[in-house]
């Protein structure tokens, strides 16, 4: 009978293996630290280059014909592509 009085160890067992290990607890919080922290400098540092903006507008005109990027050095016709 003594037996049958004690608790057996799986009773508690379902609830605690749901809950996470409190290190997940710990590394959440210092992720969203280190989120904060990295956001707060790039706010103070501003923005890459002067005169940089969200906008996809820049104001700059590119001529009909002229992408702006770098064909690799090629200057044969593409047949249309552009």
């Amino acid at each position: 009978m003594a037996e049958s009085r004690q608790k057996s160890p799986e009773t508690g067992a379902p609830a605690r293996a749901l809950a996470p290990p409190p290190v997940l607890y710990g590394f959440l919080l210092l992720l969203a630290l280190m989120f904060t922290v990295s956001y707060a400098v790039g706010s103070a540092a501003g923005p890459v280059s002067p005169g940089m903006s969200g906008s996809s507008d820049t104001g700059v005109e590119v001529p009909p014909g002229n992408s702006g990027g770098g064909g690799g050095g090629q200057d044969t016709d593409m047949g249309g592509m552009g």
